[in-house]
């Protein structure tokens, strides 16, 4: 196995907050310290190759903690209507993959009614006629509805489903059918999507990602294609998969049915097993009625999706079949449904077991100080998505509008609770951007709910390696640069390094070293972020700009 020495740079690890360079030995970092012992070390025969980071910052590879890999793909093989202002911007979109792709589905994402001129998506009449006949797909930019076009809704059966109101637009079982319909794709469409997803995850210095799939998102069919292209690629992925299981037997066959690979871990039944929807398309579940409700449904609340006996029996059949249970959760009436039904599997299953399975939650966005009391109770691990905040937090911002006056995304209350976090983009509802999560996290638009830069890198590295019982599986050192941990890691071209802290009332931020405290870039609103110039995981390169010098022995 090559041997690569990195130095000449800046190391963040906790093993030395001085460090300038480190030693790679195949699939394991195995030294990490200062210039001087680095400079024999390039000489004496414990390296093939020596790389000159010429003051570059080496950090640990990020974990992206919730990422949807084809519908990522999609924005950059598909119909990416993120940007559209107007009515008109979503269907010219169409018509031009149409024009371009006769014969196949236009798939697309990203549309947003708040942000549109007319404060509405486009109709079915509208869309049909931009897709002359081709079927169409395009989900909101939260992804739990979508606008489909008439031979679609037909082909998919959605009149017969819940969600469907006779327009374009689909939501929970008729968005479900639609979404299943418009992705039966060809295998080589599918692969080239998910390679475009993890070729830009590497791009910016991402390692793992977690796959959030199931029955209704990517299907049966989705893994394995995924898989293969991660082998390719570099990227490590682990899969979750979103289904409710009945007991131990029932989870073990939901398993066994996936058909992966030899060596390829599901991390658990978990991830998007939705037990509400999303605040954007007012499917999340809530106890007091939406504040921007239309005058025909003022009471609307949202939809529950799971029931506690549910809930329950499936975190007991997780448990006993080895596999870490959990579930998509967002509006507080849902989460009050998830932690009855854990706290009554708890019952069962004694506290201690579950603990151990670390019941993982996502999203998690409006938790009130009695339900994170709970979650902390329950050792639950949140998947949180730091961004959120920033794209619709503040006063003027789309949960406002939805709700009201209300805190969510609550990082600094869970992190104050003690609870794991790992932190992640839900892509592409966020971006791929690690570096921007960590920052939406520490600046958060409540000063209350920031958390440290270090604080936050931790959850978005190490922290969500742990969420994911990497711990347990691969290594307890996963997510931190000390010797004996897997080499992941990412090289950044990063500007000046300070320690920084969320707090206004106090210093924001420090270049001293002699705090002894691993210094991360400026990551204040407005800073140019870290640029990545290379990615490695488990030793291999896996993304390189080709500016790093360096020679071979």
């Amino acid at each position: 196995m090559t041997r690569v020495l990195y130095r000449h740079g800046a190391v963040y690890t906790p093993a030395d907050p001085y460090a300038q360079a480190l030693l790679v030995d195949g699939g394991t970092v195995a030294w990490v310290g200062g210039d001087e012992r680095a400079a024999t070390m390039a000489t004496d025969g414990s390296a093939d190759e020596v790389v000159d980071l010429a003051g570059a910052l080496v950090t640990p590879a990020f974990v992206d903690g919730h990422v949807h890999s084809f519908d990522t793909g999609l924005l950059m093989t598909g119909v990416d209507v993120t940007g559209a202002r107007r009515v008109d911007d979503v269907l010219d979109a169409v018509a031009a993959y149409v024009a371009a792709h006769p014969g196949r589905t236009a798939l697309g994402h990203g549309w947003d009614e708040t942000l549109l001129a007319e404060g509405r998506p486009p109709t079915a009449a509208e869309l049909d006629r931009a897709a002359g006949g081709a079927e169409v797909y395009l989900s909101r930019v939260d992804v739990h509805s979508a606008l489909v076009s008439s031979p679609l809704a037909a082909r998919a059966g959605c009149a017969d489903r819940a969600g469907w109101d006779g327009t374009a637009r689909v939501e929970r079982d008729a968005h479900h059918v639609a979404r299943a319909a418009a992705r039966d794709v060809p295998d080589a469409e599918r692969a080239a999507a998910h390679e475009a997803a993890l070729r830009r995850a590497a791009e910016v210095g991402i390692g793992t990602v977690h796959e959030m799939s199931g029955p209704f998102i990517g299907g049966l069919a989705d893994l394995p294609v995924l898989l293969d292209v991660a082998d390719r690629v570099g990227v490590r992925v682990l899969p979750y998969w979103g289904e409710a299981a009945t007991d131990a037997d029932h989870a073990r066959a939901l398993v066994a049915g996936l058909g992966l690979p030899e060596g390829v871990r599901l991390a658990g039944l978990a991830g998007d097993l939705s037990a509400d929807g999303s605040i954007g398309s007012r499917t999340a579940a809530f106890r007091e009625p939406y504040a921007d409700n239309d005058a025909d449904r003022p009471d609307h609340r949202g939809h529950a999706y799971l029931d506690a006996a549910t809930i329950a029996a499936h975190v007991v059949a997780c448990v006993g079949a080895g596999l870490q249970p959990g579930f998509h959760v967002i509006g507080d009436a849902a989460l009050d449904t998830v932690i009855q039904g854990c706290e009554d599997a708890a019952r069962t299953l004694g506290g201690s077991r579950l603990r151990t399975a670390r019941l993982r939650l996502e999203h998690v966005e409006t938790a009130d100080d009695a339900q994170v009391a709970a979650l902390a109770g329950l050792g639950a691990v949140l998947s949180m998505q730091p961004m959120f905040d920033g794209l619709w937090g503040g006063d003027a911002g789309l949960y406002a509008r939805r709700l009201g006056t209300r805190r969510l995304n609550r990082v600094g209350s869970i992190a104050a609770a003690g609870i794991p976090l790992a932190f992640g983009s839900d892509s592409p509802v966020t971006a791929l951007d690690p570096w921007g999560g960590v920052s939406a996290a520490a600046f958060h638009h409540d000063a209350d709910q920031r958390v440290s830069v270090r604080a936050a890198f931790a959850a978005h590295t190490r922290g969500a390696h742990r969420c994911a019982r990497d711990d347990v599986h691969v290594s307890e050192q996963a997510g931190v640069l000390v010797p004996g941990a897997p080499a992941d890691l990412a090289v950044w071209e990063a500007g000046e390094l300070v320690v920084q802290a969320p707090d206004d009332r106090i210093q924001a931020w420090s270049t001293d070293a002699r705090s002894r405290v691993p210094a991360l870039p400026d990551l204040s609103p407005g800073a140019p972020r870290p640029r990545g110039m290379r990615t490695v995981v488990a030793g291999r390169v896996v993304h390189d700009t080709g500016e790093l010098g360096g020679t071979t022995s």
